[in-house]
């Protein structure tokens, strides 16, 4: 599983020219899900997620998480996350999950967020979407559950 972490001022996402999710500050988060992705992985995705520390305490330094600062969130499924460039210059998918798989994911993941966090916004699974947004900073962070998972050992 990965997640593209943007730090924004705002964002919101368009579908057939009508805003169907919208935040202020907080994280627009690009979500992209593998075939041996599980909900296990799916709550520890979260769970860092939600505790990133990357605003700005009183003295500037990026040391505080959603929480403390009262940040919203707006997801968006993007399967492109699985983009494999090596061969040939055109992308293959074959990394991703398939769709049903991925889209009851990726409601999990907003499930799970939204028990942690007060506004949770959304995108449309596998719809043509414009997405706007302020990148604060800018501060865009890749969390890969596979990075999370060999640290543990």
């Amino acid at each position: 599983m990965r997640f593209l972490v943007q730090r924004v001022k705002k964002a919101c996402v368009t579908v057939d020219n009508a805003v169907i999710g919208k935040i202020e500050k907080g994280y627009l988060v690009f979500v992209g899900v593998s075939p041996t992705d599980t909900i296990k992985i799916a709550d520890k995705m979260v769970k860092k997620l939600i505790g990133l520390r990357i605003f700005e305490d009183e003295n500037g330094k990026t040391n505080l998480d959603m929480k403390a600062v009262g940040a919203q969130m707006l997801m968006i499924s993007q399967f492109t996350l699985y983009a494999d460039c090596r061969r040939g210059n055109r992308p293959s998918f074959t990394s991703a999950a398939a769709p049903a798989m991925a889209e009851e994911l990726y409601h999990y993941i907003l499930q799970k967020c939204r028990q942690e966090i007060t506004k949770v916004e959304e995108g449309l699974f596998g719809a043509d979407m414009k997405v706007e947004l302020i990148n604060d900073g800018p501060f865009t962070i890749i969390l890969d559950s596979d990075d999370l998972i060999s640290q543990e050992g």
